[in-house]
């Protein structure tokens, strides 16, 4: 007698990758049911949401005809904009730069939505998302880099824990874009050439500062340009449409080019200074997640990204109370920015993560 496979929850979009996900697991014989989730967008612009326009809807839905799996939409548009949008519009104010698809990843994939995986009678959730895993010898879910280095999305699964790693599917890790293009033939799929979304999927227009104007006006609060020696160097528009280490834009005329170094939302005041002032040679990270569920008791030597996009960094992580962090890189880096999350590797594995807090 064969064997019951898990129902399998698979979490779709609309786009590509996450259908391509479910049809693989039809394929191989598992009970899939796709969930979309209905996340907010801003009033009148409901076509322009990267995750979930009437159009995406569509695709989803004659996706899982095609293949055969039932399909359900679940309204989560209040928690997305109680939970991310907010979180992304507060972080702003406080004059950080956020990463909302981190809080996201934690607060509602593996949030709300791991929570329906049981209440639909699943299994197992999987997702689109470019990421391996794999059991250790210790019986502990690893998180690994994708095969697909240039799509790879592991850092963004930094805050996951351990039990809902081991719900989890990424049926994605170990194939390449192209091949997963190609499969999306294969299978009739009606997105098949459908664009990747580059942006945040709540922001229509691609312009963060446009959407903090629409939403939060007071966010405009303009202030005063100063150097690191006390000197007032000028005017600024508004902390918020500034982000450390940005040159342009910054509206002085200077001998030397100058970058912002620090934004001081207490007082308003945008801190800038030279290249050579840019430079960080360490930086402070609060809340950290580590992928094993247990602190490391000692300092280690990482690969450290800053940013989503950033390259890797070699660095040392000193373990601090508080669930803290204190990380020392092997060369200054330009652009830790308060807000970013600072993800931490061991060559292809991934350690954990937590908010960058502060220079030191």
């Amino acid at each position: 007698m064969t064997e019951k496979k898990p129902t399998i929850l698979v979490a779709v979009s609309g786009g590509v990758d996450s259908s391509v996900v479910a049809a693989l697991l039809v394929e191989q014989g598992y009970p899939v049911i796709g969930v979309m989730m209905h996340l907010w967008s801003e009033a009148g612009k409901e076509c322009e949401n990267k995750c979930c326009t009437p159009q995406s809807m569509e695709e989803a839905r004659k996706s899982a005809q095609t293949i055969g799996y039932p399909f359900h939409v679940i309204d989560a548009a209040e928690i997305f904009r109680n939970q991310i949008v907010q979180y992304f519009l507060d972080e702003y104010a406080q004059g950080k730069t956020p990463n909302p698809c981190v809080i996201c990843n934690k607060d509602i994939k593996w949030g709300l939505l791991f929570d329906k995986v049981k209440e639909f009678g699943a299994d197992f959730l999987a997702t689109g998302h470019y990421v391996r895993l794999e059991k250790g010898n210790d019986s502990k879910i690893k998180v690994l880099r994708a095969k697909d280095t240039l799509k790879d999305q592991s850092y963004v699964m930094c805050m996951l824990k351990q039990h809902q790693l081991e719900k989890t599917l990424f049926p994605l890790g170990n194939l390449l874009k192209t091949e997963v293009r190609e499969l999306a033939h294969h299978y009739n799929l009606p997105m098949a050439e459908k664009k990747d979304s580059q942006d945040l999927c709540f922001v229509s227009d691609n312009s963060y500062k446009e959407f903090l104007l629409r939403n939060t006006p007071e966010i405009a609060q303009p202030g005063q340009i100063y150097d690191r020696h006390g000197n007032r160097l000028g005017d600024h528009q508004g902390l918020a449409f500034y982000t450390i280490g940005q040159r342009k834009g910054i509206g002085i005329a200077a001998p030397e080019p100058l970058y912002v170094l620090e934004k001081n939302a207490k007082e308003n005041l945008l801190i800038v200074g030279t290249v050579d002032e840019l430079n960080q040679k360490q930086i402070e990270v609060k809340d950290v997640n580590w992928i094993r569920g247990e602190t490391p008791s000692n300092e280690l030597s990482a690969q450290v990204k800053i940013r989503y996009k950033a390259n890797f960094q070699n660095a040392t992580i000193v373990p601090v109370e508080n669930n803290k962090v204190i990380i020392t890189f092997e060369n200054p880096v330009r652009d830790a920015t308060p807000g970013q999350f600072a993800v931490f590797y061991d060559n292809d594995e991934l350690l954990g993560g937590g908010e960058i807090e502060k220079a030191i």
